[in-house]
């Protein structure tokens, strides 16, 4: 009897810690983007996963009177397009750090591309970091999980 005891505490301890790791929270779902210059609220930003890669695009323009923005800057096939919709990250690979990596992160209101690195902030999982490299460069934006009902 005392061995069953022992035994149903070793299935409910391992339970346990397969529902955490199941809760754990990712970098996929829904951001809201603030910008880091001016506080303004910009976008929500939803990140997914196609295969094993990461990608990005806007699904929503928060801010007062670019709702309809397009995209004037920039060049080619974008030029001219809207910026709802827009993929903004593609491709990127996560490491063994839990770091996504890319070359392609695309800021719409500069028309400008960058290396990039995404990680979840380690002091608050609802807090997004991402990074864009020009050269040895850097700047860091955190974006904040948007929470759906």
């Amino acid at each position: 009897m005392k061995d069953r005891k022992i035994g149903y505490k070793w299935i409910y301890i391992i339970c346990f810690l397969l529902c955490q790791m199941t809760w754990s929270q990712s970098v996929f779902g829904k951001w809201k983007t603030i910008d880091d210059r001016n506080g303004i609220t910009k976008a929500i930003i939803e990140i997914y996963k196609e295969g094993d890669l990461m990608h990005a695009k806007v699904v929503k323009i928060l801010e007062e009177g670019k709702k309809d923005a397009l995209c004037t800057k920039c060049k080619g096939d974008l030029k001219d397009k809207p910026i709802l919709g827009m993929k903004i990250m593609e491709d990127f690979e996560k490491n063994s750090k839990g770091i996504y990596k890319g070359d392609r992160l695309f800021d719409p209101e500069q028309a400008m591309t960058f290396k990039g690195r995404v990680w979840l902030d380690e002091e608050n999982e609802d807090r997004l970091k991402v990074r864009g490299y020009l050269a040895f460069l850097y700047r860091t934006q955190t974006w904040h999980r948007v929470v759906e009902n």
